[in-house]
């Protein structure tokens, strides 16, 4: 029985990166051994085990077959047998395919440290296609890797252009496509490199159509020098991923203007009603990809409620109580800054306006304030009840904004 560490621990080590998590594979070892040498089972698809010690994942070296479409269509085999080389000839990408044994030897027969050096994703086998997940996997690691100057090979976009012709990508679950998208919105510096390698294959109007829908639909030059469309969303990912915005944030930015996409021709460039066209598509889309209810719900409201904020100067008092409301500002303040850093994101994805101020997050924040000075005691204090106390504070809060805004005025003319 040997074991050996395999995978992005090998390569990240080689790369100079910190090591987050490492997993082993290990070779002429049947699950009953395993058992009895105190590892504990959690594999249900293949045998893995977790080290009685250290509690990192060991698999028993394993060989697949294609059996059926999809992810899942493998017939698995695992056992004392299976070698060391046979493991690795399965893994997907060579960067990946790299094994190091516990005297700290490298075995890397596919050629791994030289595509490190070149900063090449290049695939291990033909039996790459096999699995479509592979496609997200090598855009995830294009986005990841991409600062550090990485490509990916061109015999490898072939391939999985091939893939995609041939309908894999059309198997692909919504869950893992979320599991592998939420990964590229986190771990990227410039997680937009994770939906243009999706694109590049044809896989991003497969997986995300409504993504893929903002190419070239034009904006106007005036607000948006970059003018298309997914160009200006993939700045806004970019800028919430720069700014070190959470998953909430980079969800808003990445899904915000699919409205926009539904433009009428006859419009065009200009976008009227596309925050009111976007709701139901975030929605679709968020259903339809399994994507967590609180994100979902938070980019519905910045979809609804973007535009507005951007000309918050303008609104009426009323109506900038009212956006207040519906941006949870006087109920949860973290998600009301969530949704501002969204509009910012928003703001700062265009082109030569990557740095810009955007005052309108202040403007609010002190207006939230204000209306926070009027609260239920003082309406219940003097006496009023029931549904009279919902008017009421509406009517004194109004009043309060209608003092902030003069304020503010006064402060802009001075």
């Amino acid at each position: 029985m040997k074991r050996y560490l395999v995978g992005g621990a090998v390569r990240d080590r080689l790369l100079g990166l910190a090591v987050k998590e490492r997993d082993w594979v290990v070779v002429g070892a049947t699950p009953e051994e395993m058992l009895a040498l105190g590892y504990r089972q959690v594999g249900k698809d293949f045998p893995v085990f977790l080290h009685p010690q250290t509690h990192e994942e060991c698999a028993l070296a394993r060989t697949e077959r294609k059996s059926g479409h999809g992810y899942r269509g493998f017939s698995v085999q695992a056992g004392p047998d299976v070698t060391l080389e046979d493991d690795l000839l399965r893994r997907d990408l060579t960067v990946n395919a790299i094994a190091e044994d516990e005297e700290g030897a490298l075995i890397d027969p596919h050629g791994g440290q030289r595509d490190l050096e070149q900063r090449v994703l290049r695939h291990v086998s033909a039996a790459f296609a096999e699995d479509p997940v592979r496609i997200l996997r090598v855009a995830r690691f294009h986005a990841r890797f991409a600062s550090l100057g990485f490509r990916v090979a061109e015999e490898t976009l072939a391939l999985m252009r091939d893939m995609v012709a041939a309908g894999e990508a059309d198997h692909l679950v919504p869950e893992r496509v979320w599991q592998e998208t939420q990964k590229a919105l986190l771990q990227a510096q410039r997680p937009s490199v994770y939906f243009q390698t999706l694109r590049s294959c044809g896989a991003l109007a497969r997986v995300m159509p409504e993504i893929d829908a903002l190419a070239g639909v034009p904006q106007r030059a005036d607000y948006h020098p970059e003018v298309d469309s997914l160009v200006h969303t993939l700045m806004c990912v970019d800028a919430a991923a720069r700014a070190g915005h959470d998953l909430s944030v980079r969800y808003c930015a990445l899904v915000h203007d699919l409205g926009k996409a539904r433009t009428p021709s006859g419009e065009l460039p200009s976008h009227r009603m596309h925050d009111v066209r976007g709701v139901p598509l975030v929605e679709a889309f968020s259903a339809r990809l399994r994507v967590p209810a609180a994100l979902r719900d938070l980019a519905v409201i910045h979809t609804r409620e973007h535009l507005l904020v951007h000309r918050v100067r303008e609104l009426r008092p009323q109506t900038l109580l009212e956006l207040l409301e519906r941006m949870l500002a006087l109920r949860d303040a973290g998600r009301f800054e969530t949704l501002l850093a969204a509009c910012e994101s928003d703001a700062r994805g265009r082109l030569g306006f990557e740095d810009c101020d955007y005052p309108q997050s202040d403007y609010l924040r002190a207006a939230a304030a204000a209306a926070l000075e009027i609260g239920n005691a003082e309406v219940l204090a003097e006496g009023h009840s029931g549904p009279a106390i919902g008017r009421e504070l509406k009517r004194r809060r109004i009043e309060r904004l209608t003092q902030f805004k003069s304020q503010q005025n006064q402060q802009g003319g001075a």
